[in-house]
This record gives structure tokens, sequence and C-alpha cells, in this order.
């Protein structure tokens, strides 16, 4: 049995539609061997980076940045994980007010840093909300669950 960790923070009706969707999309029903631990960031901590297989990280677009609650998580785990889970992998969506760039650079700034592998491109959420977020965050819920599950990543 793998596991898929999701780590995202959602302090509104539209990112928490978001973080259902990821989890949606990961539990999949043709996805057999997979759990999902589904986590708000200030709740997740290295125990949880230690025990899975691979990590999906949510976060709004704050001043240009990560949310605080996502930079306090890997606050708390980068040196505790960071010679354990080398090449874990991992994805990201941002929900992006404006273009999501700062933030998309600081969090691969942190992925870099700890030598994660990206399983496909962050996915940026930009401008105005579009009920279609929804279903591009389930869809990339699913695809790295699916990987994983397969052998891929």
């Amino acid at each position: 049995m793998k596991r898929l960790l999701i780590v995202a923070h959602a302090p509104s009706l539209n990112t928490l539609k978001l973080r259902e969707a990821a989890e949606r999309g990961a539990s999949h029903p043709d996805i057999e061997a997979m759990e999902v631990i589904v986590k708000p960031p200030l709740e997740a901590g290295p125990e949880d980076v230690m025990a899975c297989d691979a990590i999906l990280l949510g976060t709004p677009e704050n001043l240009g940045y990560m949310s605080g609650a996502l930079k306090d998580f890997f606050d708390r785990v980068f040196y505790p994980v960071l010679e354990e889970k080398q090449g874990l992998p991992c994805a990201l969506y941002i929900r992006a007010g404006r273009d999501g760039t700062g933030t998309q650079r600081a969090v691969q700034s942190i992925v870099t840093g700890l030598r994660w592998k990206w399983a496909q491109e962050p996915l940026i959420l930009r401008g105005e909300w579009q009920e279609s977020f929804v279903e591009e965050v389930e869809e990339l819920g699913l695809y790295l669950a699916a990987g994983l599950e397969s052998g891929i990543f």
C-alpha cells in the first residue's frame, strides 16, 4: 500500500474545494493500493512526510508568496526529513489571484533544497475563480496517485 500525503492550505471556500478535489482525484476508485492522508499545513509534520511515498502541496498566493501556513510546514519539516526523503515525488497547485510566479519560485526553491522530484510542473490557477479549477486539481491528484501506484514515481 502506497501513501500519498496532501498538504494544502484552505483558508476560503474555494481553496477548500481545491483541497477536496485533490483528495477526490487521489482517492479515485480505480486506484486500489493507495492511502490518501489530507492535512492542513499547520497540522502536518515531519512524521507525516517520513511516512508518505509522495506529496501533493496546495497553497493560495499571498502577496506574491506561498501561504504562511505552508511556509511554516516547510520550516518544521525541512531538516528532519532532508536526508531521508530525497527523491520524494511531489506536485503543487497554486490558487493565484495574480500570476503565481513568486509563489511558484518560492516553493520550487524549497523543494530543490529538499531534493524532492517534481512529478509534473506546478499547476497555477490564475485570475478570477473558475469552476474548472476544481477539475484541474482533481486531475492532478489522480495523476499523482496513479503514477505512484503504477511505479512511475
